[in-house]
């Protein structure tokens, strides 16, 4: 299964690396967390790690850990603007549920 990224969402990046000045891209990663186990983050890369494997979509590098890959294959990075509130969406075929504040989810 493939990364994607929507062109909301890619732009929103680029806008982001653009007014940072400097990043190979931007890391798609998982932590433990949350009520129902797993909360992704985002974060800048300026190096890379050994067992990050880099995915180029719409001319932007998503880095992803090994670990992290097996529970965001066929993900979907949207960037969505509701109202006052704007920020990114995980859009995961592996989360089998979320908890209620949409913080963490579980496979």
């Amino acid at each position: 299964m493939a990364i994607t990224m929507t062109p909301a969402a890619a732009d929103r990046v680029k806008s982001f690396l653009d007014n940072r000045g400097k990043g190979i891209g931007l890391r798609l990663g998982l932590r433990t967390s949350g009520c129902s186990g797993m909360a992704y983050v985002i974060e800048f890369v300026d190096e890379l790690n050994d067992d990050d494997e880099v995915y180029e979509i719409k001319d932007v590098k998503i880095i992803i850990d090994a670990k992290s890959f097996i529970y965001l294959q066929g993900i979907e990075l949207d960037f969505v603007k509701e109202g006052l509130n704007e920020g990114f969406q995980f859009n995961n075929p592996n989360a089998k549920g979320e908890c209620g504040c949409g913080e963490s989810f579980t496979v």
